[in-house]
């Protein structure tokens, strides 16, 4: 049984028991409808859903354990990037392409790179670039990662980036295409369905910038890591990022304050361009 399987695994478990759904919600403390959800895979379950509904049905101890096992691995899924170099990296972005197609509200916290749906062209290859792909391999996962940006111009969606100031300055590329990732962001950030913010380093900081980590509406998150790339599906889980986003958009500066800030520092790098 994997992840995908668990919610039909839950239904036939309950439908073996001859209980009807309604005993079945009622003692595990959540409501039908989301047992119903659960059952059909529309929502995740968290571990302690998965916990109390197999109390609820009264399983043996190793079926409770068999699940209980799934929906650990659930509620946080590591894959390591090796895996992605073996797929293919625009297998990877083809993946997260899918995912964000699904979502409606998108939140998305970067200390330390542009975000890849903001990226220029050069940006993308320099990024993609330091990842020994063959040359196929790069052409291939720099195509794939820039036709991701079509969502930025889709309507009835929420984008919402926050970034670090660190992130404008940090020097990935030359200073001349710097100074053009930068008009890039300010372009982006005029989408009527774009809110762009940055944390400047001279404000008082209230949260820690630990890693970059991705929000697709309130169903999972993704983070980067050094290896591996986790998904964490678990709502309380979930919720901390949600509540750690929330915190780094209220000293963020946007609009037309943000707007100043990149231009200030797209034009040291112009100057930096014109007198090197």
């Amino acid at each position: 049984m994997n992840k995908s399987e668990l919610g039909s695994a839950l239904r036939a478990l309950r439908q073996a028991s001859g209980m009807e759904a309604k005993a079945v919600a009622r003692s595990a403390a959540m409501s039908s409808s989301k047992l119903s959800k659960i059952e059909n895979g529309s929502v995740m379950p968290s571990v302690v859903d998965v916990e109390q509904l197999l109390t609820a049905l009264g399983v043996s101890e190793d079926i409770k354990a068999e699940y209980m096992s799934v929906a650990r691995a659930v509620a946080t899924e590591a894959t390591a990037w090796r895996l992605y170099r073996r797929l293919g990296y625009h297998r990877k972005q083809e993946q997260i392409q899918a995912i964000e197609s699904r979502t409606t509200l998108l939140r998305l916290f970067q200390p330390s790179l542009v975000p890849g749906l903001l990226q220029t062209p050069e940006y993308v290859q320099a990024v993609l670039g330091r990842k020994q792909l063959t040359e196929d391999q790069l052409t291939r996962a720099v195509g794939a990662r820039l036709a991701r940006q079509g969502i930025l111009y889709e309507s009835g969606r929420r984008l919402h980036f926050i970034i670090t100031e660190s992130v404008l300055r940090w020097r990935i590329v030359s200073p001349l295409v710097m100074a053009g990732q930068l008009d890039r962001l300010i372009s982006v950030s005029r989408l009527p369905d774009v809110d762009l913010r940055i944390v400047p380093l001279s404000v008082r900081q209230t949260e820690f910038p630990s890693h970059s980590f991705s929000i697709k509406d309130d169903r999972m998150v993704t983070v980067e890591t050094v290896h591996a790339e986790l998904s964490v599906t678990d709502p309380r889980d979930v919720a901390l990022y949600v509540e750690k986003f929330g915190r780094f958009t209220e000293i963020a500066v946007f609009g037309d304050s943000m707007r100043d800030m990149v231009e200030g520092i797209r034009d040291e790098f112009l100057t930096e361009q014109e007198t090197g």
